[in-house]
């Protein structure tokens, strides 16, 4: 794997692969296809406020301790968290769990990703006007009553059913570019970190270069009228953000495929590098639990599970079970995961233990900005993250008790 292993567990080749999986890890499809629309949902600007105050007082240091617990034991989620106490197994299993089933979901994005990609090499683009009727002497109804980028979205590329009820078969060119997608991640991580952590190279950086270009070219347009409600209206519509508003701008460009390829190629960037690091919470775990098979081979048995069990995201009523996932499989099971890892860790295992495991790692700290900083990860390890994590669960419980349970059916 790598020219240096400590224990016998692989490492990175080097601390740039390292700093970019982290990058690809973190920054995934979810920025640009559910930040948006939450945003959006909840108070444009107003809902940084709260964004904000979660990173800082719950993000960044559950962040450092979950690396800083990785990085002194060396093991796997459920290795990790028995080195603690034997029955603090299933804080593990609950993550290994919670990666498998985010996974599920998200390769499912990569895959209309890779159909979008195919269909963006024509001009015009076919999302680019509505199609003829039959007799072609009309453009077809639905999509003048629709849009075009929602008709081709909801009904060329879903083939949408009116409800969860009604599967409706599999949609054929779905299923191929979800195999097409669960191939890809397991070459692409046949030899562990050795073979993805050269793809982080690619995938961590190329999204950012895409932007880049997407922000040159869009100061060079002139500003043009546009409907503001209409886009409104589009990015309330969830998992369809990035596949119906950016390709309502983008048939708007000159030269439009290629500003689509480029688009959807940096999609699929994000998404590979989250999906590696979503793969390896699955794999890595279930060597801690004694199993010999080989690396590679145990990765192609999860990932072709992960495709069986994601027909039903390639049925016409797939769409529909995308936002189920979406809303439930990562939310709230990661914050009740966070809850015990933190209060583990500061409340049972002691902050005064851990303080010597970083120092160890890290030395103690040598300046004011390092003791300020050593102050406000202990204040938050200890008392402010458990409080927040449960104020914000018992919310949950509130609203989800006392609110109706609903769906939008296209």
């Amino acid at each position: 794997v790598s020219n240096d292993e400590e224990g016998g567990r692989p490492a990175w080749d080097n601390q740039v692969q390292f700093l970019l999986a982290c990058i690809a890890y973190a920054v995934g499809l979810g920025n640009i296809w559910r930040f948006p629309y939450l945003a959006q949902t909840y108070g444009g600007g107003a809902f940084l406020i709260p964004y904000i105050l979660m990173l800082v007082f719950e993000g960044v240091p559950l962040f450092l301790l979950e690396l800083a617990v990785g990085q002194r034991l060396r093991q796997g989620s459920i290795g990790a968290w028995t080195k603690f106490h034997p029955y603090l197994g299933g804080i593990g299993i609950g993550s290994m769990v919670v990666s498998f089933m985010v996974g599920l979901y998200y390769n499912t994005i990569i895959a209309w990703c890779f159909w979008y990609i195919c269909n963006s090499f024509t001009d015009p683009l076919p999302y680019a006007k509505c199609p003829l009727t039959d007799n072609n002497t009309a453009y077809v109804e639905e999509c003048q009553n629709s849009g075009v980028t929602d008709y081709f979205w909801y009904r060329d590329t879903l083939n949408i059913s009116p409800s969860i009820d009604d599967t409706g078969g599999i949609v054929w060119w779905v299923l191929i570019c979800l195999i097409l997608a669960w191939t890809l991640i397991w070459v692409t991580m046949i030899k562990g970190i050795e073979s993805s952590g050269k793809a982080m190279y690619v995938t961590a950086t190329f999204p950012y270069l895409v932007l880049f270009i997407f922000l040159v070219r869009g100061l060079t347009l002139r500003a043009r009228r546009c409907d503001v409600q209409t886009y409104l209206a589009e990015a309330s519509q969830g998992t369809g953000l990035a596949f119906i508003v950016f390709t309502e701008a983008i048939i708007n460009m000159p030269g439009s495929p290629v500003w689509s390829v480029l688009f959807f190629m940096m999609l699929l960037s994000l998404g590979l590098g989250s999906m590696f690091g979503t793969v390896e919470g699955v794999v890595t775990p279930l060597f801690d639990l004694g199993l010999k098979v080989p690396k590679p081979i145990l990765t192609g048995i999860i990932c072709l599970i992960s495709c069986a069990i994601g027909l039903i995201f390639c049925t016409r009523a797939g769409n529909y079970w995308v936002d189920i996932f979406n809303n439930y499989a990562g939310s709230i099971p990661l914050l009740v995961i966070a809850f015990f890892e933190i209060t583990v860790i500061s409340w049972a295992y002691g902050l005064k233990k851990f303080d010597e495991d970083l120092e160890w790692m890290f030395g103690k700290p040598d300046s004011i900005a390092t003791w300020i900083l050593y102050y406000y990860f202990r204040s938050c390890w200890f008392i402010i993250s458990p409080v927040i994590l449960l104020v914000v669960f018992g919310a949950y419980l509130y609203t989800t008790a006392t609110g109706q349970l609903s769906y939008s059916a296209w």
